[in-house]
C-alpha cells in the first residue's frame, strides 16, 4: 500500500460520488471516481487501487459484473471492496458477502461511518502486510518476498541462507542447537551435514556487515541472534 492509500469510487449519482469524495480526500485519502462499471474496470486496469467503494446499481456493467471481473483478474483480485447499494434486505446483505466482498454498506449512509469503514479495511489489509515483515535492529526479513536488508539496503541471500538467518532472527538471545537448525532449515538433523551449517553461517557473516557481531557462535552447543537491550 503506498503512503496516501488510493480508492476507486465507482457511484453513477455524480453528486453521492463527489460527497464520497470529499469526505475521503478530507481524511487523507487518494480518490478517482468512476460513474459506470466499464470505467471502473478500465480504470482498475490502469492504476493500483488500494481499496473499491462499488454500487451495485451502475450503467454499462453492473456492480456484480465489476465485482466478478475485479476478483477474476490477478491484478485485483486481493483489492478491499466495499459494495455500497439502496438494498437492505438481511438476504442482499448476504448474498454480497457470500460472494466474497469485504464489506456491505447500505444507503443512505452517514459520510462519517463510510470512512471510518474504508478505515478498518486498509488497516485490516496493513496488518496482513506488516505480519509477513520481520524487522530487528538493521534487519528486515520480507517473508513473502524472500528479500533482506540490512541497514535498508538489499543484500542478496540464498533462500537457505535467508531461512536460517531468519530463524535465529525470529528467537533472538536464545541458543539454537546445531542439530535443531539442520532440523528446522534443512529437513535433518545428522551431525554428517554439521559443516554445511558452519559454511552458511561463515557465508551469512560475511554478507551482514556490521550486524555480524550480533550473530554468535555458542561453543559447544549452536547459534544464537544476540539484540542488545
Amino acid at each position: 500500500m503506498s503512503s496516501v492509500p488510493h480508492i476507486l469510487v465507482v457511484e453513477d449519482e455524480i453528486d453521492l460520488a463527489e460527497l464520497i469524495t470529499y469526505h475521503l480526500v478530507k481524511n487523507g485519502y487518494q480518490v478517482t471516481e468512476a460513474h459506470d462499471g466499464q470505467k471502473a474496470l478500465d480504470l482498475a486496469m490502469e492504476h493500483n487501487f488500494d481499496l473499491v467503494l462499488l454500487d451495485l446499481m451502475l450503467p454499462k456493467v453492473d456492480g456484480m459484473g465489476v465485482f466478478t471481473e475485479l476478483r477474476s483478474k490477478v491484478k485485483t483480485e486481493n483489492i478491499p471492496i466495499i459494495m455500497l447499494t439502496a438494498k437492505g434486505q438481511p438476504t442482499d446483505r448476504i448474498s454480497g458477502l457470500e460472494a466474497g466482498a469485504d464489506d456491505y454498506v447500505t444507503k443512505p449512509f452517514a459520510p462519517k461511518e463510510l470512512v471510518l469503514r474504508v478505515k478498518k479495511q486498509l488497516n485490516l489489509i496493513q496488518k496482513a502486510k506488516d505480519s509477513y515483515v520481520l524487522k530487528i535492529g538493521d534487519l528486515a526479513f520480507d517473508k513473502m518476498k524472500l528479500t533482506f536488508t540490512n541497514q535498508g539496503e538489499v543484500i542478496d541471500l540464498t533462500t537457505t541462507e535467508f531461512k536460517l538467518l531468519l530463524y535465529l532472527c525470529e528467537r533472538p538471545n536464545q541458543i539454537q542447537s546445531r542439530s535443531t537448525l539442520l532440523k528446522e532449515v534443512w529437513g535433518y538433523a545428522d551431525e554428517v551435514h554439521s559443516r554445511t551449517l558452519d559454511t552458511h553461517m561463515k557465508r551469512i557473516r560475511s554478507k551482514v556487515s556490521g550486524s555480524s557481531e550480533s550473530i554468535q557462535t555458542i561453543r559447544g552447543k549452536g547459534y544464537m541472534y544476540q539484540v542488545h537491550e
